[in-house]
Protein backbone atom coordinates (compact mmCIF):
# COMPACT_ATOMS: atom_id res chain seq x y z
CA UNK A 1 0.00 0.00 0.00
CA UNK A 2 0.62 3.55 -0.47
CA UNK A 3 1.61 5.51 2.31
CA UNK A 4 -0.82 8.14 0.83
CA UNK A 5 -3.74 8.72 -1.59
CA UNK A 6 -4.82 11.68 -3.82
CA UNK A 7 -8.55 11.81 -3.89
CA UNK A 8 -10.51 14.18 -6.27
CA UNK A 9 -14.33 14.24 -6.50
CA UNK A 10 -15.30 14.55 -10.38
CA UNK A 11 -18.69 13.33 -9.81
CA UNK A 12 -21.20 15.80 -7.87
CA UNK A 13 -22.80 13.84 -4.89
CA UNK A 14 -26.32 16.11 -5.22
CA UNK A 15 -28.04 13.00 -6.27
CA UNK A 16 -26.48 10.85 -4.37
CA UNK A 17 -27.35 8.11 -1.64
CA UNK A 18 -27.16 10.71 1.83
CA UNK A 19 -24.75 8.08 3.07
CA UNK A 20 -22.72 8.97 0.36
CA UNK A 21 -22.79 12.50 0.29
CA UNK A 22 -21.68 12.39 4.32
CA UNK A 23 -18.91 10.07 3.17
CA UNK A 24 -17.75 13.00 0.42
CA UNK A 25 -17.89 15.33 3.18
CA UNK A 26 -15.95 12.90 5.70
CA UNK A 27 -12.73 12.78 3.11
CA UNK A 28 -12.92 16.56 2.81
CA UNK A 29 -13.89 17.17 -0.53
CA UNK A 30 -16.93 20.12 -1.43
CA UNK A 31 -16.45 20.85 -4.62
CA UNK A 32 -15.95 19.16 -7.86
CA UNK A 33 -11.98 19.12 -8.91
CA UNK A 34 -11.37 19.71 -5.31
CA UNK A 35 -8.37 17.20 -4.31
CA UNK A 36 -7.45 16.29 -0.99
CA UNK A 37 -3.95 13.85 0.17
CA UNK A 38 -5.00 11.55 2.64
CA UNK A 39 -3.64 8.76 4.80
CA UNK A 40 -3.41 5.32 3.09
CA UNK A 41 -5.39 2.80 5.91
CA UNK A 42 -8.11 0.69 5.79
CA UNK A 43 -10.47 3.18 7.32
CA UNK A 44 -10.11 5.72 3.93
CA UNK A 45 -10.02 3.03 1.74
CA UNK A 46 -13.93 1.40 3.29
CA UNK A 47 -14.66 5.34 2.66
CA UNK A 48 -13.53 5.30 -0.97
CA UNK A 49 -14.68 1.78 -1.63
CA UNK A 50 -18.27 3.56 -0.52
CA UNK A 51 -17.93 6.22 -3.33
CA UNK A 52 -16.11 5.15 -5.80
CA UNK A 53 -18.43 6.29 -8.40
CA UNK A 54 -17.82 9.89 -7.50
CA UNK A 55 -14.44 10.06 -7.19
CA UNK A 56 -10.51 9.50 -9.20
CA UNK A 57 -8.06 8.16 -6.77
CA UNK A 58 -4.11 7.81 -6.95
CA UNK A 59 -1.96 6.23 -5.12
CA UNK A 60 1.75 8.61 -4.42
Amino acid sequence: MAEKLRVTLVKSPIGAVPKNKKTVAALGLRKINQTNELPDNQAVRGMLRQVQHLIKVEEL
